[in-house]
């Protein structure tokens, strides 16, 4: 079993906002790429779906805790599903990442993004599998960096990051999930 868990904020006023990625990409993957459904249900402090990819079966978190809180709602997804971190792949926004290109990396720090620091630090490691989507685009550098993330994506925005970053982040996303099958 793996657990793909997509980072972002709760609520309609958070929705297509660059800090959004994680939600966005975890739709868009099991709508566009699996042809799914997606009806989540609510369990504790995360929202999740089930299927099965390639045989296998996937849950898929996004956590209800507020992004700089994400690590709650996955040490509880784990424990629930008696994941080990090695069965991990979380998926966020990364604003030192150019918008239409994303990143892998099996292990590692944070960064500057302070929801992964989040988890990274509750569940104790940084041997994380992790897709990171980039969304910078700023022209103005007069916008502050939290409203830069917390701002919404322009339409054209949201062309290249449907079309290029998470039709790449899928085929990636597929990769790994084909190279780590148990």
């Amino acid at each position: 079993m793996k657990m793909i868990v997509g980072l972002g904020n709760i609520g309609e006023e958070y929705n297509n906002t660059r800090h959004n990625v994680g939600f966005m990409f975890i739709d868009f993957f099991i709508k566009d790429i699996l042809g799914k459904g997606v009806e989540y249900k609510k369990r504790d402090n995360y929202l999740y779906f089930e299927t099965r990819v390639n045989e296998e079966k996937m849950v898929y978190i996004k956590p209800t805790t507020y992004m700089n809180l994400s690590g709650e709602a996955i040490l509880k997804a784990k424990k629930w599903y008696k994941i080990e971190d090695k069965d991990i792949i979380v998926i966020y926004d990364d604003i030192d990442i150019k918008l239409s290109k994303i990143r892998y990396r099996d292990t590692g720090s944070a960064g500057t993004h302070n929801g992964m620091r989040n988890v990274l630090s509750i569940l104790k490691t940084e041997n994380l599998k992790r897709i990171r989507i980039g969304i910078s685009d700023r022209q103005n550098n007069s916008i502050s960096l939290v409203d830069y993330v917390l701002g919404k994506f322009s339409k054209d925005e949201l062309n290249i990051l449907y079309e290029i970053s998470f039709k790449d982040a899928s085929e990636k996303l597929m990769e790994v999930l084909k190279e780590n099958k148990n």
